[in-house]
């Protein structure tokens, strides 16, 4: 049997460079070479998973199809490879000692003391090569290549034990089976304005003296590093000039595996792992492409994303790639305004009026407002009146998870008239619920309690807007992470207001979809449809949210018989007139929402 092939991605100097960017750009640039790729995360942190980490601290909480609650970064690699990673594809320190600690506990050592090195550096090990056997992209047998990228910095304490048994693993897999890349800070002084090669000095010296040296360095800076720079980290790193890349600041993210390309990052990884008779030239035309035609949008469309976590924007990481992902399919450029959900409420009209006359200007200028999901009841009035709001006022509205839950809540409210209907979460004596805690969870136990993961949902009605944009197809297969549903006692009722149930789970009890189908666009999931999102192939709901903020809704709907067909070139089958919901289409935006690699960020992908 072959030999796996393994591929490290560290990181030195400071957090925050872009190992995930640079791990998913190499993962899709030996994918293009005609190399079967997966990929592992490993996080030094003591959590057995991201599930109980606030987005705050943390950013998203990606969720995949066996219900792993994983890091963010296990996003970045399923986007760019276009693969379905595991549970196990995301390490920690909490997952590894559990491990060892349940063996010690069922006497597996024999007796013996239990000690870092040598038993939590062999189930590292271990791990690895188990979880790279796994595959990941829908075909047979084990992948080719595994690209591991450990977090954090080197020198990390959380670290130690990972590194240690990183540095055995490569002895224990051998020479031609392990490539180190290191990606690290070359910092310009604006003082001086010359390239610093002394941080990147010091964290190589680190990383040798814990027993592992790069092979490649891939170099953060805000321009091309100067050859006598080069030089003079090939001799004081001891990596040839020729294997030191540039990863220098780009116009969108899309352009990474291609600037990884220009330097032959792909000649370097395969020499060094011995594929060089295996790999082919990597073929990126797709890529190249799509990179460009994002970087020549100027055609906006205006999203107000009304969220409780707006203060950070990896909170909703795979929203804003989903929403990316769908405007570019319909050639437009995304401007993304960020509200936060209770500067709309009524108590900060009274306190901070500025931050409510702000937010409401936000939400008035958007073309397509979006709800995501979320924990809590911070903000949820805020985020019912924006749901009322974009019902009453016929702007295109998607709302995910606990944004479906807020729209139903807010149609009970206004178009039923119960003025006290809520969700039991929120006030667990309401005499209305309209949303309650579903049966098999945990009101306890944080971690891991929730409906997780990939659940099938049935279309009820055939000629709904969500059934057409998915393709006409019976049902679908979408990532849950949730606690509480539409209480189906309440559903005859708002149904018979107007609100239809377009998508529910096999037993008929569980609410996944709703609609107002007299709207141009106003749509509710129980799901995470961001999940699943793919650069060329965007999904089905952010799609329909983006063209109906645009006018296209019509044309994608008449226009695509089947979910395969949505590509990146669905751009060109579009109307490209200059029509915008709210008349506001030369405003500038409030961020950029793909500055990647910019100002040395580490945006991920």
């Amino acid at each position: 049997m072959k030999k796996m092939k393994y591929v490290l991605v560290t990181g030195g100097v400071v957090s925050g460079l872009g190992k995930g960017v640079t791990a998913s750009s190499i993962g899709l640039l030996l994918k293009a070479c005609g190399l079967r790729v997966t990929s592992i995360k490993i996080d030094p942190y003591l959590n057995s998973d991201a599930g109980t980490m606030s987005p705050f601290e943390h950013g998203e909480v990606f969720v995949l199809d066996d219900g792993g609650e994983v890091d963010l970064d296990l996003g970045n690699y399923e986007r760019f490879l276009d693969v379905k990673l595991t549970r196990d594809n995301n390490i920690t320190t909490g997952k590894i000692y559990q491990f060892v600690l349940d063996k010690e506990r069922r006497g597996d050592y024999l007796g013996k003391t239990v000690q870092v090195v040598p038993h939590i550096t062999d189930a590292i090990q271990e791990w690895i090569e188990r979880v790279a056997m796994i595959p990941v992209d829908g075909k047979e047998g084990p992948a080719d290549v595994c690209v591991i990228e450990l977090g954090g910095t080197i020198g990390d304490i959380e670290s130690m034990p990972f590194i240690e048994a990183l540095g055995q693993f490569s002895y224990r897999v051998g020479a031609g089976n392990f490539c180190l890349i290191h990606v690290s800070l070359v910092p310009v002084l604006n003082v001086v304005g010359e390239q610093k090669t002394k941080p990147t000095q010091h964290s190589v010296r680190g990383l040798r003296g814990m027993g592992l040296t790069p092979n490649i360095l891939a170099c953060r800076s805000t321009t091309a590093l100067d050859n006598n720079v080069k030089e003079k980290l090939s001799q004081f790193c001891h990596v040839s000039a020729e294997d030191i890349i540039t990863l220098y600041d780009v116009p969108n993210i899309w352009h990474i595996p291609l600037l990884l390309r220009d330097q032959k990052a792909h000649e370097a990884i395969i020499k060094v792992l011995n594929l060089t008779g295996t790999a082919k030239e990597p073929s990126l035309k797709e890529w190249t492409t799509r990179a460009e035609i994002c970087d020549r949008l100027h055609e906006p469309v205006r999203i107000a994303i009304v969220g409780k976590y707006t203060g950070l924007s990896d909170s909703y990481l795979s929203v804003l790639k989903a929403l990316l992902h769908a405007s570019v399919a319909c050639r437009k450029k995304l401007l993304v305004d960020w509200v936060p959900a209770s500067d709309l409420e009524d108590m900060t009209e009274i306190e901070k009026i500025d931050a409510y006359k702000a937010a409401w200007k936000l939400l008035k200028s958007a073309d397509g407002v979006l709800v995501p999901g979320g924990f809590g009841d911070r903000g949820v009035q805020g985020k019912i009146l924006a749901a009322k709001y974009a019902r009453e006022n016929r702007i295109p509205f998607l709302g995910i998870c606990l944004g479906m839950q807020i729209a139903v809540i807010e149609f009970a409210q206004s178009v039923l008239g119960l003025k006290d209907a809520n969700s039991t979460e929120f006030d667990p004596n309401t005499r209305n619920p309209c949303i309650i805690f579903m049966p098999e969870g945990s009101k306890t136990h944080m971690g891991g309690t929730m409906r997780l993961g990939s659940r099938r949902t049935y279309f009820q009605i055939m000629d709904c807007k969500s059934m057409k944009l998915y393709g006409n197809r019976g049902f679908i297969d979408e990532r849950h992470r949730h606690r509480y549903e539409v209480n189906p006692d309440m559903v005859a009722r708002l149904e018979n207001a107007g609100l239809s149930f377009t998508g529910k789970d096999e037993t008929g009890r569980r609410m996944e979809i709703i609609e107002v189908p007299e709207h141009p666009y106003y749509i509710g999931v129980q799901f995470h449809p961001e999940f699943k999102s793919r650069p060329g192939n965007p999904s089905a709901l952010f799609l329909g949210l983006i063209a109906a903020a645009c006018q296209q809704l019509d044309a994608v709907l008449q226009g695509f018989e089947s979910r395969e067909k949505v590509n990146c070139e669905i751009g060109n089958c579009l109307s490209n007139k200059k029509v915008y919901q709210n008349g506001y289409a030369t405003k500038t935006a409030n961020i950029i929402t793909d500055a990647i690699y910019s100002y040395c960020n580490g945006v991920h992908s």
